[in-house]
């Protein structure tokens, strides 16, 4: 099945301009266009383009993304280097993941912090509150 660049982004959940700007980088060297210059995308080009908006959403840059896709053009010779480009942006994702459980875990401490001022009508009762009656999991939290 073919389609025009406005359904592929539906599909994708991407603005057209966004496949826009991906061909005009080189990033969508496999899609074909008709004799009016129409982008004609087809189902195959979908997990491309899927790859593309994972690899985007990690941090990696336009430029590492061609690179990728060079690389994925020279067929099997280059599946290592391939390998590598995808367990670094993994490792950055993970260091992200860690971020973020961090974020989470201080927002959840505020949540339960006010939560506990609230109810006692004062900053003063979770401020002043001996450790061993904060929460176990925000204990930590306290230390710092």
């Amino acid at each position: 099945m073919t389609y025009t660049i406005g359904e592929m982004a539906k599909k994708l959940g991407v603005a057209p301009s966004t496949l826009r700007y991906y061909d005009k980088e080189g990033l969508l060297p496999s899609v074909e266009r008709s004799e009016g210059g129409v982008r004609i995308f087809q189902d195959a080009d979908m997990g491309h383009l899927s790859t593309i908006k994972c690899l985007k959403r990690t941090g990696m840059s336009i430029q590492e993304i061609r690179q990728y896709i060079d690389l994925s053009l020279q067929g099997d010779e280059t599946i290592g280097e391939r390998m590598e480009l995808i367990d670094r942006r993994r490792e950055a994702v993970l260091e992200q993941i860690a971020q973020l459980q961090d974020t989470l875990h201080t927002l959840d401490y505020k949540h339960w912090f006010y939560e506990t001022a609230l109810a006692a009508g004062t900053m003063d009762a979770p401020a002043n509150m001996p450790l061993d009656q904060v929460p176990s999991k925000f204990r930590d939290m306290r230390k710092k």
